[in-house]
């Protein structure tokens, strides 16, 4: 039987959430930034796997099904949004929640990467708090799914 842990909620309440481990995909062509991104996210039910491009990315989502996938939107290789859009091509990565990251803050942008199926969209530079509020989110909505 699982533990039940509470996390705060983006209100400030807590909400329960199952411990059980999840892994995360970050990826970012900037070291700096991912390595931030790491630290933010370091949490003993998250296992982190980076990539520093697009191609990357794509190929950890596809032989590891990350629970989250974390993505600039400008990387070499691939864009992050070329990325979102192959993830969702296939049945095995269609349903892989992605966050997407960018420094693009017009309304065009968030139109193409809604289209697209991302989940949630932050516009550099971000608060390590908005951050994980929108990981929280994605994952208490998976829990909410589940049960």
């Amino acid at each position: 039987m699982q533990k039940e842990k509470r996390m705060p909620s983006k209100a400030g309440s807590e909400k329960p959430v199952q411990e059980k481990d999840r892994t995360i995909l970050v990826a970012d062509d900037e070291e700096d930034l991912r390595m931030i991104l790491q630290m933010t996210l370091e949490d003993p039910r998250y296992r982190i796997l980076e990539a520093a491009d697009g191609t990357t990315a794509l190929i950890l989502a596809q032989t590891e099904c990350p629970d989250l996938v974390i993505l600039d939107w400008m990387m070499p290789g691939m864009s992050g949004l070329e990325v979102v859009k192959a993830l969702r091509r296939h049945p095995k990565t269609q349903q892989i929640p992605v966050i997407l990251l960018t420094a693009r803050d017009h309304d065009q942008e968030r139109a193409e990467g809604k289209a697209a199926g991302v989940c949630a969209y932050l516009v550099k530079p971000f608060s390590p708090l908005e951050l994980l509020e929108k990981v929280w989110e994605v994952f208490s909505a998976d829990e909410n799914e589940l049960g």
